[in-house]
């Protein structure tokens, strides 16, 4: 049997009845028959849907690139139910698009990396629903990369951003309902809620573990495989290098022009990386950095992703590739995430360190070494938020 959804237990309890009711969804808002929430919801005679939130890259996914605000539109239904957009001229719902809502459900796919901004619409809608007095409905879904497995450096307080607002590790080894839980309860948001959790769900499981079948949460998150590497692959966004956008196999492909190939891909082998290998690949990316132009690079193959250490490798991928022409190599220029001033490698990284560090010429495995101490302190730290085994 599949693991059972947050939604579908909602769903089944008749909670919402009676209730006009918002949801923040996404296309990977189904249950395990691959039926829409919002579908579920508007088909109910019980229940009137009031609005409709999309997070980044929108309510249908339908804006490939990172970065593009999506606009506000209308449900196409038989019922005129406005979509607003959370990632436009306001990341958090105003007054105007939640008036009479009594209910707000939350209902979005995370990947289990810090950076990843679903997280940060779900806390920016409950900050709106505690000042508003509005109740919010958490749909827990399983984290796809696991609950077990906590690692990466901790965003520094004074570093916060839409990419981070909360001081945890990259990888953070928790569910959205989880994360609700914590941000609520230890980061103090104070919203009225209530956290719908999953039937059958264990920390070991990844996604193809579940039962469910595998929707992109996101445009460039075609894969698990790409979720299981994001955590790592994600900081190269902050470099002049490609993280693989405008490939089929974003965030799993990497590299540059400078970067030769073959060299660079056994100069990485050679590391001895736990549970991966490096294959070297050329690539001509269709559109974002370097469009049109072949880069040399690796594609990453997770072979053990229980030994694989995502962010360990994404760090030591970016050493490589600035060791492999350091006059070529250079940090993206701002804005990045609404941020206009900070570094785009300090934003996603949480903190200056990494980039600094790396321009001192730390290693990579020596740099994990420093997170160690955040990493258990945060394990500790989340413990009491923690709804399964």
């Amino acid at each position: 049997m599949p693991v059972t959804l947050g939604s579908s237990r909602l769903l089944s309890s008749g909670r919402l009845r009676g209730r006009t009711i918002g949801i923040v969804a996404n296309p990977a808002s189904v249950d395990h028959a691959l039926v829409h929430i919002v579908d579920h919801l508007l088909a109910s005679r019980d229940l009137t849907v009031g609005a409709v939130f999309g997070p980044q890259h929108g309510f249908r996914s339908d804006v490939q690139d990172n970065m593009i605000e999506t606009p506000h539109a209308e449900l196409g239904s038989s019922r005129r139910v406005p979509v607003y957009s959370l990632y436009s001229d306001t990341r958090e719902p105003t007054l105007d698009m939640v008036r009479g809502l009594d209910t707000l459900v939350i209902d979005l796919q995370d990947i289990g990396a810090r950076i990843y901004t679903y997280v940060y619409t779900m806390a920016n809608c409950m900050r709106a629903c505690a000042r508003h007095g509005i109740e919010v409905l958490v749909c827990d879904r399983p984290n796809p990369i696991g609950g077990l497995d906590v690692a990466g450096m901790t965003l520094r307080r004074g570093s916060e951003s839409f990419v981070g607002q909360f001081p945890i590790p990259m990888r953070h080894g928790m569910t959205i309902g989880e994360l609700a839980l914590l941000f609520n309860g230890h980061f103090g948001l104070g919203a009225p809620l209530h956290v719908i959790a999953m039937e059958g769900w264990s920390r070991a499981m990844y996604a193809d573990e579940t039962g469910l079948t595998w929707v992109m949460p996101s445009p460039n998150i075609p894969t698990l495989e790409s979720a299981v590497v994001f955590p790592g692959t994600v900081l190269v966004e902050g470099t002049t290098a490609s993280e693989g956008r405008g490939t089929t196999r974003p965030f799993e492909i990497v590299g540059a022009p400078w970067v030769p190939a073959e060299r660079f891909a056994q100069a990485m082998n050679d590391r001895g990386l736990p549970g991966v290998r490096f294959r070297p690949v050329v690539f001509e990316p269709t559109f974002n950095k370097h469009a049109r132009t072949p880069c040399g690079g690796c594609q990453i193959h997770v072979l053990d992703r229980r030994r694989f250490e995502p962010v360990v490798t994404g760090v030591a991928l970016i050493e490589g590739m600035r060791l492999a022409d350091t006059d070529r190599f250079d940090w993206k220029a701002p804005p990045y995430e609404y941020e206009h001033d900070r570094q785009p490698i300090d934003v996603l990284a949480g903190s200056g360190r990494l980039r600094e560090a790396l321009e001192a010429g730390v290693r990579a495995e020596d740099l994990a070494r420093e997170w160690e101490a955040d990493v258990a302190q945060f394990k500790t730290l989340r413990a009491p938020f923690l709804l399964y085994e």
